[in-house]
């Protein structure tokens, strides 16, 4: 048992926790940026999902059913290795001064949580009595003004617990992001246990600050749900 404290304490210094250090840096950016782009697009598919105009529903329903049906791993190679390599010369030439494998990771994860995102949202709304949205076009408000301060936060609310299950899901999702090169928090994890050979020990700390960060999430969720609580109660 000392050995082990002894030999994690040798990961948790010098380069070897720099490394990890910046891998957790890198993986909760993803989540942030991914986790933005997948709510911004939920909310807007949402909307124009609950419109009468079909060719627009189908149009929605057919990204919710790609993205919900085909592998997240899967998604991540297609936009990294495929979408890229058909891009105009003079633009992958200009994303190669940038962080590419990070861009399409937060890109392809954004894309793919907004599926699942919308989904929960959807559910939600169907809780919402029909005549919120009758008494919001009474007010004379029209269908988005009446969807982003009327029906829209209702329905949010009631899709909480579904939507911190998929924000957590989508924090772990993250780890897909080394395939394709981004050194976030496994990935930084391998480097180090290649270096040191204890196994171990390396994916002992990444399973805590996984475990860590997911239950600190599920924390703010539910404290989240408790406040909402207390306003329904006034």
């Amino acid at each position: 048992m000392n050995q082990f404290f002894l030999d994690l304490g040798q990961i948790l210094q010098g380069e070897y926790a720099d490394l990890i250090i910046q891998g957790i840096k890198t993986t909760l950016q993803l989540a942030l940026f991914s986790w933005m782009i997948a709510m911004g697009l939920a909310l807007a598919l949402v909307t124009i999902r609950l419109t009468s105009v079909r060719t627009a529903t189908l149009l929605v329903a057919g990204y919710v059913s790609y993205h919900r049906n085909v592998p997240t791993l899967v998604q991540l190679m297609l936009w990294y290795f495929g979408i890229a390599s058909i891009l105009p010369e003079s633009m992958q030439l200009w994303l190669a001064n940038f962080s590419t494998e990070f861009l399409f990771a937060v890109i392809a994860l954004g894309l793919c949580q907004a599926a699942y995102f919308s989904e929960d949202i959807r559910s939600g709304l169907r809780a919402i009595p029909r005549g919120q949205s009758e008494a919001a076009r009474a007010l004379g408000m029209g269908y988005i003004r009446s969807m982003r301060y009327v029906i829209l936060p209702q329905g949010i609310r009631n899709s909480l617990p579904s939507l911190l299950n998929h924000t957590v899901l989508l924090f772990k999702n993250t780890s897909l992001a080394m395939t394709i090169g981004v050194v976030e928090l496994t990935y930084a994890t391998r480097e180090v246990e290649n270096y040191t050979f204890l196994t171990f020990q390396s994916y002992f700390i990444a399973t805590a600050a996984y475990l860590a960060f997911s239950l600190l999430l599920m924390a703010l969720g539910a404290m989240l749900a408790r406040r909402f609580e207390k306003v329904n109660a006034r």
